[in-house]
């Protein structure tokens, strides 16, 4: 049976859907994180550049942001420019982040008061158009809100990091929200592998892509980013039929 609609209608309805959607211009553009099990199953193989952004904590990592700071770390550290940081609790540890691979002369930080504050600085910053990426410490995110700030990020090209962080363990149930992000992320600390001498081995973190436009949410399991703010396969993952080693979804 030949299509109802002509092929040109169809074609002109799905570009006007990837310009509503922020997947023409800056969006376009990717950041692999150099992990074939984990770029693979990205759209367009890696982290959209230029568009916003949500990294949580899982479990008490809701509420110290530790793992997820790394992890948004570890991104900003491989993205050309100055890194701008906005918190509301100055407890960021720079030596921590360096171990990410983000040095602590690429870093400008900004603490304000509350949320509110927090997401007019980071607005501003996605807008400036002279930074390699924003990251902002911040509980609340509606959808108005977001939908401005992934829309300074389009029009600079600048990516944007919501580090989703609550004050109690209960909060972290508003990041079920909707919102404008293009990808939205879960990182939870894992045990990291016993070494043949004494000594912490390298962190190890599941990484769950919970959404992403036009593409698919999963689980990992990855080591914590190193020096220079990549991501790691453990051996024992490796080994493992991708399959096994993690859960994919359908979004709907």
């Amino acid at each position: 049976m030949p299509d109802a609609v002509p092929r040109p209608t169809v074609a002109a309805l799905r570009a006007r859907i990837a310009h509503l959607e922020g997947a023409e211009m800056h969006a376009r553009e990717v950041l692999p994180f150099g992990v074939d099990r984990l770029d693979r199953r990205m759209p367009q193989g890696g982290l959209a550049r230029g568009c916003l952004h949500e990294v949580a904590g899982g479990g008490g990592g809701a509420v110290d942001g530790a793992a997820a700071a790394c992890f948004a770390a570890g991104i900003a550290a491989r993205l050309p420019g100055p890194v701008l940081w906005c918190v509301t609790q100055a407890d960021l540890f720079a030596p921590g982040l360096e171990q990410a691979g983000l040095s602590p002369d690429r870093v400008i930080y900004v603490e304000a008061g509350n949320d509110t504050a927090v997401l007019a600085c980071m607005e501003e910053g996605l807008r400036h158009g002279g930074l390699g990426a924003v990251v902002a410490d911040v509980a609340r995110l509606s959808m108005t809100a977001s939908r401005r700030l992934h829309l300074a990020a389009k029009a600079s090209g600048t990516t944007g990091i919501a580090l989703r962080r609550w004050r109690r363990q209960a909060d972290a149930s508003d990041f079920g929200q909707p919102t404008a992000a293009m990808t939205r992320w879960r990182v939870s600390v894992l045990p990291s592998a016993p070494l043949p001498v004494p000594g912490v081995g390298r962190p190890r973190w599941l990484i769950e892509l919970i959404r992403a436009r036009a593409g698919e949410s999963f689980d990992l399991e990855l080591e914590g980013c190193d020096g220079t703010g990549h991501l790691g396969l453990p051996a024992d993952v490796a080994d493992r039929p991708a399959a096994a080693a993690g859960r994919q979804h359908a979004l709907g």
